[in-house]
């Protein structure tokens, strides 16, 4: 596979795991992995856990990326009131790149527009949300419709990252 980039979103009181697991998966099949946030600061997980952005939403507008992930916690409720986090969202969603959300990173599809007749899952906290948004929900551990990936749950993360990594290679191919 070429080497594929890609961008994990992040603010304050992020799920860990729905961070970690998948940077080291995608490290570990050679993707290229920035932390993007939506400034340059020190972010902290729901643990305290540190998370250290290589660029801010707004720098990295001006790259490409095959894959954004969006990961849930408390994260996402800050993320989607972002303006440069939904405009990166949306140019790279425009261009093709994979969007991955899990648990309540769906909001911020919700946010950037992007669910409207589309399949997809989340945190069930949020399906009302979802469908309110004219998405499709399913209650399923990892849904795929047209380039967004969506999980409900950290104990989804096998089926999210294999999902996102088959969805590298055949778009590699």
């Amino acid at each position: 596979m070429a080497k594929a980039i890609a961008g994990m979103l992040v603010e304050n009181l992020y799920q860990e795991m729905e961070v970690w697991v998948p940077i080291y998966r995608l490290q570990e099949i050679g993707v290229e992995v920035k932390i993007i946030a939506p400034t340059t600061n020190l972010y902290k997980s729901k643990l305290g856990y540190p998370a250290n952005p290589d660029m801010s939403a707004k720098e990295a507008l001006a790259n490409s990326f095959d894959l954004i992930i969006i990961p849930g916690g408390y994260a996402p409720d800050l993320l989607r009131v972002d303006n440069d986090v939904i405009q990166l969202i949306k140019k790279n969603y425009s261009n093709g790149a994979l969007i991955a959300a899990i648990c309540h990173g769906t909001w911020v599809l919700i946010s950037a527009q992007l669910i409207s007749g589309v399949k997809v899952t989340g945190a069930s906290q949020i399906k009302d949300d979802i469908e309110n948004a004219g998405g499709i929900y399913s209650d399923s551990p990892v849904v795929i419709d047209q380039n967004i990936i969506t999980s409900r749950k950290p104990s989804d993360i096998p089926y999210f990252c294999k999902a996102i990594v088959d969805a590298l290679e055949k778009k590699a191919k």
